[in-house]
C-alpha cells in the first residue's frame, strides 16, 4: 500500500489540490498529515477532494484544531508513529518500536534510518521556505520518494 505523507500546508489551498489531485490519480487511500494544516477550512476542503483516509496530528499553526499531538498506528504490518516536532520523531525513532516516525514542522524534507526505522519529513506544501514537496512511501517495497510538486 502507497501512503502519501504530508506536512505544513499551511492553508496554501492551491498546491494543495494539486497534490490532492495527483495522489487521487495514483489511487492512493491514505494521507497521514504531520500538522500545521492552520485552519478548519483547510481540513474541510481536503475531505471535499481526497477519496480516501486523512489522519492529522497537531502541529504549532493548529492551535484552534482540536487534534492530537501524535498518532500511532500499523499499516500493512508497518508500525507507524507521526506528530510534527523533529525532537519526538527522533525520540520515537530511536526506540526500536516503529519502522516510520513521521514529523513536520522544518518544512525541509529529511529521510534519516535509525535502525529499522526511517524518520521522514515529507517537506512542506506551503511553498514558504522550500519548493513544495511531499512523499510516498511503498509499504511493501518500503521505497519512499519524494513528490516536487512542480514536476508533478
Amino acid at each position: 500500500m502507497e501512503i502519501a505523507i504530508v506536512a505544513d500546508t499551511h492553508d496554501n489551498l492551491k498546491n494543495l489540490e494539486k497534490a490532492l489531485n495527483w495522489i487521487n490519480k495514483e489511487g492512493i487511500e491514505l494521507i497521514l498529515h504531520c500538522g500545521d494544516i492552520s485552519r478548519q477550512e483547510t481540513i474541510d476542503f481536503i475531505a471535499k477532494k481526497f477519496q480516501g483516509e486523512i489522519k492529522y496530528v497537531k502541529g504549532n499553526a493548529d492551535y484552534n484544531l482540536d487534534l492530537l499531538n501524535s498518532l500511532e498506528l500499523e499499516v500493512d504490518g508497518k508500525k507507524i508513529w507521526f506528530d510534527h516536532y523533529p525532537e519526538e520523531a527522533k525520540r520515537m525513532a530511536l526506540s526500536g518500536k516503529y519502522d516510520l516516525a513521521l514529523y513536520g514542522h522544518t518544512h525541509r524534507p529529511w529521510d534519516k534510518v535509525y535502525g529499522n526505522c526511517h524518520m521522514i519529513n515529507p517537506g512542506e506544501l506551503a511553498g514558504q521556505f522550500y519548493k513544495p514537496t511531499f512523499a510516498v512511501y511503498d509499504t511493501k517495497t518500503q521505497m519512499l520518494e519524494l513528490k516536487i510538486l512542480e514536476k508533478l
